[in-house]
């Protein structure tokens, strides 16, 4: 491997990386996360512009900030998850509507 300017820490993951002693801690749940995630970044070939509340909007943003992704990606997951017939409404939510 060429020679890297590197710290402390980050020669201690290369080397952890290197003799194979790194052990995966992702769980199944955050795996089919990952995968969803993935699916919704997927390449894009349509443009949609939309209007939303200011309101709206800042809530998709904290809730995309909750779930670690850009919220354009969390709303495309949700459309898609919609267009697919995936996305449902717990039956709290219905009766309060």
């Amino acid at each position: 491997m060429s020679e890297m300017n590197l710290d402390d820490y980050e020669k201690e993951v290369l080397e952890a990386y290197e003799s194979s002693d790194l052990e995966s801690t992702a769980t199944p749940e955050k795996l089919e996360w990952l995968r969803e995630v993935a699916r919704a970044t997927r390449a894009k070939d349509a443009r949609v512009n939309i209007r939303l509340s200011s309101a709206d909007l800042q809530d998709i943003k904290a809730r995309a900030l909750e779930e670690g992704m850009p919220y354009q990606t969390l709303m495309a997951s949700v459309l898609h998850k919609y267009a697919t017939g995936r996305l449902t409404e717990s039956p709290d939510r219905r009766q309060a509507a």
